[in-house]
């Protein structure tokens, strides 16, 4: 069985809007690393609509990229990408699965069935999966920035407190900080 490890951009005050990380070579292999190093990909239909309205293009040449994002996109069209949905039926962008019915079940599945891990990348499905008992780990990339807006990391609320232990803290060159944290069971 492998983990599921929620990673994402957050600033200082906890935004999660994509707009308001630093985006730079250092970053985005940041992000390739840890796609490299897992299984399968999983989202939540907004977060897949927003990937898959540019990656795509990008990995096939139609949009204009710096090297570091053409990699990124490349990659990204191989690796399997599984949906959580219960609106969208469909998803074209290959190697995309759609999980339908119960969400713990399918979710469960997907970890039993992907040993080199699956890679959570939405914020509001994290929530969900968390209120499950189904992450495991948090690599978290946190910018040097306070944006003042949402939205923001677990809005929606948890039943109680979650106990992390640090795992590792690296800074990058930009001042964001790369933190990694395992659930304390």
């Amino acid at each position: 069985m492998g983990l599921l490890t929620f990673s994402i951009n957050l600033t200082l005050d906890g935004c999660v809007d994509h707009r308001e990380g630093v985006a730079d070579d250092e970053t985005h292999a940041f992000f390739t690393r840890l796609m490299d190093e897992s299984g399968a990909m999983l989202w939540g239909r907004t977060t897949y609509e927003m990937m898959e309205s540019y990656w795509p293009a990008v990995a096939r040449g139609d949009e204009e990229a710096p090297p570091a994002l053409v990699e990124w996109a490349v990659k990204l069209e191989a690796k399997p990408k599984y949906v959580v949905s219960s609106t969208r039926k469909d998803f074209p962008w290959a190697n995309s699965h759609h999980i339908a019915g119960d969400l713990r079940a399918g979710v469960q599945k997907l970890k039993d069935a992907t040993p080199a891990g699956v890679l959570l990348g939405s914020g509001k499905l994290a929530t969900e999966l968390d209120r499950l008992d189904l992450i495991d780990e948090y690599k978290f990339l946190i910018h040097p920035r306070i944006a003042g807006h949402g939205p923001t990391l677990y809005q929606g609320g948890l039943p109680s407190t979650l106990q992390l232990e640090l795992v590792s803290a690296e800074p990058l060159r930009c001042g964001a900080v790369s933190v990694h944290y395992r659930r304390a069971r």
